[in-house]
């Protein structure tokens, strides 16, 4: 047990003694208050470039190939190919198109909206007062090169399917101009926007969602597209900059994976895509500068109701605690046992993140019990009387994951203070002397255990 702050010589040699003895007194019994405490880092799956880190190299001084360079190792920049990207923006209901001169061989008229619904194998649209049905699958086109779906523009064309299926047909390089700004704050330095512009376009031409009927989801299914409406100088500006560059890997375009934040270290594609074949461009690497984002490092607090509530069928019985079996690179969680009162069950670091409302597979769950108890009389314990004397009241709990050491800190008009310092056992079992009374908490290796009320 370490002295508590602020005492004099004389006093700090008398605690030394007293401390040792208190951890062979057993406190009386009372009630603990226990919490789960999920500490983390990071805000995705990990797999090649952080955003948030993108920012901190460019804020750093280093251009966007560089960036992409050192998350897509043994890659190269290339020219991309001429492709056509469809995108689906929705399907199902009624939606509205306007700006729009020509439907199929139909002219219309770009003043006026048109809703369109489905008809047997067609698509109706009414506006004006008038009907114009189609027997399949209408593209429509504005004046300027773009469309209003639903009030959003969108360059290039629209086509609209039975069901209602409403699908954006455009250019690669202005596909890029409406996800970079969904993607990534337009604010941000122009070789971060460079970074996200280049992975965009090669992730683009890498992956195909929907078969043949479309290319791409218009959200995080594929990557986040808002169109014309979303675009900004400093995006588009990024997107023109790199016009047709892409990121290749031995001639191939590389499926450029992208997330927020990596919490210092992003991971190898097979520790997280489990069953994913080992990639030597999507490998861990260090990740200093994303820093900036508040997702760098989180915590979450659960009482054992909650956690087991979240768990579901994972948690037989009372939760006790969460195994970790095998760690990543960086260490993401790869497999677990979650260990209830009846049982263990067997599963990956992204279904315990997915049950448990967890921003990334990087945490550890800690379990933190404290509780006030007045230390037993002389008379109870084979101790010299001069213990309970000055030890009238402990803090006493468990930390499991065991830290070596906790500290304990007194709530003062409004501010936690610390008042002392002490040592677990090798069960994470501690046993903290105080003094005044008031409200402590207790915390060690950055988890805190909840408040407890010294009378």
């Amino acid at each position: 047990m370490l002295p508590i702050l602020g005492w004099d010589p004389e006093m700090r040699r008398l605690a030394a003694l007293t401390a040792l003895l208190a951890c062979l007194a057993v406190p009386a019994a009372a009630s603990a208050s226990t919490i789960f405490v999920v500490k983390g880092r990071g805000f995705g799956h990990g797999i090649g470039m952080s955003q948030y880190g993108a920012q901190g190299y460019a804020q750093h001084g280093w251009d966007y190939r560089r960036i992409l360079a050192h998350y897509y190792r043994g890659t190269t920049i290339g020219s991309a190919p001429t492709k056509t990207i469809r995108v689906l923006l929705s399907s199902g209901g009624s939606p509205v198109v306007s700006h729009v001169s020509r439907a199929g061989k139909r002219k219309l008229n770009p003043a006026r909206a048109y809703r369109a619904r489905t008809r047997g194998a067609g698509v109706v649209l009414t506006g004006g007062g008038r009907s114009f049905r189609f027997g399949g699958p209408v593209k429509l086109s504005g004046p300027h090169g773009y469309t209003l779906l639903s009030g959003s523009a969108y360059r290039g064309k629209i086509e609209l399917r039975p069901g209602v299926m409403a699908i954006n047909a455009l250019s690669l390089d202005n596909y890029v101009k409406g996800v970079v700004p969904g993607e990534m704050p337009p604010s941000w330095m122009p070789d971060a926007l460079k970074v996200q512009a280049v992975a965009a376009r090669s992730y683009a031409l890498a992956t195909d969602a929907g078969g043949p009927l479309f290319d791409q989801y218009a959200d995080t299914r594929s990557q986040a597209y808002h169109g014309m409406s979303a675009e900004t100088p400093t995006t588009n500006a990024a997107a023109r900059d790199t016009a047709g560059e892409v990121v290749l890997h031995n001639g191939a375009v590389a499926t450029t994976f992208y997330f927020s934040t990596s919490g210092g270290r992003t991971e190898n594609v097979e520790n997280v895509f489990y069953g994913a074949a080992p990639s030597p461009y999507l490998k861990s690497v260090k990740d200093p500068y994303d820093g900036g984002s508040p997702r760098h490092t989180w915590q979450i607090r659960l009482s054992r109701a909650q956690i087991g509530a979240r768990l579901g069928s994972l948690c037989r019985g009372s939760f006790k605690a969460v195994k970790v079996l095998k760690r990543g690179v960086s260490p993401r969680v790869v497999s677990a046992d979650v260990v209830c009162s009846r049982g263990r069950v067997r599963t990956d670091g992204s279904t315990l993140r997915f049950r448990l409302g967890l921003y990334d597979n990087w945490f550890t769950v800690t379990k933190a019990s404290s509780s006030a108890q007045r230390a037993r009389s002389a008379g109870d314990v084979k101790v010299p009387l001069i213990t309970s004397l000055l030890h009238p009241r402990t803090i006493s709990g468990t930390f499991s994951p065991r830290p070596r050491a906790v500290s304990v800190e007194r709530l003062e008009n409004g501010r936690w203070q610390l008042v002392a310092r002490g040592l677990t056992n090798r069960l994470g079992q501690y046993s903290v002397p105080v003094f005044d009374r008031g409200t402590y908490r207790v915390s060690g290796a950055g988890v805190h255990a909840e408040p407890v009320a010294v009378q």
